[in-house]
């Protein structure tokens, strides 16, 4: 019996009958027939992974409601703890818990990361899970000077990614980024106004 390919993860027999009738299917049928997506993470998508100052967390409940959570921080928060293997500090927030609580009864989740700066968009199917009371997991997971109380761990598992073009991606830059970027150019002004002084 052939190998499924990974991206069947999303593409349903339903999704093909879209792509056929819509007239992307042969397209993507060859790069099914490549083995589909990523179902691993390259170093190129851990260097991604370790500039990611916030991403998106998507869950659904048993009865398949949606929910989607933001999570943020600093550089670095988000870890590559093997090829297949995320994790992330989940720190305490509203306390509505419906995240954890999807998870517990369905633990599909996705991971939708956004670099608006260079116009690029990944996308991460897999299961997750929440991991709590684990003290030494969370001291290793910690960001370094961060204010945030942890609450637990978050380990996702990746089933497959994939990395869409960036048509329609504004292009946007992080406030500090930009604020560094500005004190450089202006000590460099005030550099060269004082040698023409």
């Amino acid at each position: 019996m052939p190998k499924t390919p990974s991206s069947d993860i999303a593409f349903t027999p339903t999704v093909k009958a879209i792509q056929q009738r819509k007239g992307s299917r042969h397209g993507y049928a060859q790069m099914e027939a490549r083995g589909g997506w990523q179902t691993t993470i390259t170093p190129e998508l851990e260097g991604v992974i370790g500039k990611v100052r916030s991403f998106y967390l998507a869950t659904a409940n048993a009865e398949g409601q949606p929910y989607i959570q933001h999570r943020g921080g600093p550089p670095g928060f988000l870890h590559v703890l093997d090829e297949r293997t995320l994790a992330f500090v989940d720190f305490t927030g509203n306390r509505q818990f419906i995240t954890q609580g999807n998870l517990e009864e369905n633990a599909q989740a996705f991971i939708f990361l956004m670099d608006y700066a260079h116009r690029r968009r990944i996308k991460l199917w897999g299961t997750a899970r929440v991991v709590e009371g684990d003290r030494e997991l969370i001291d290793r997971l910690m960001p370094a000077r961060s204010s945030a109380r942890p609450e637990q761990v978050l380990i996702f598992r990746v089933a497959a990614w994939d990395a869409n073009c960036p048509q329609h991606i504004p292009q946007r830059f992080e406030a500090e980024d930009v604020a560094h970027a500005l004190a450089e150019r202006d000590a460099r002004i005030a550099e060269l106004e004082a040698l023409l002084a």
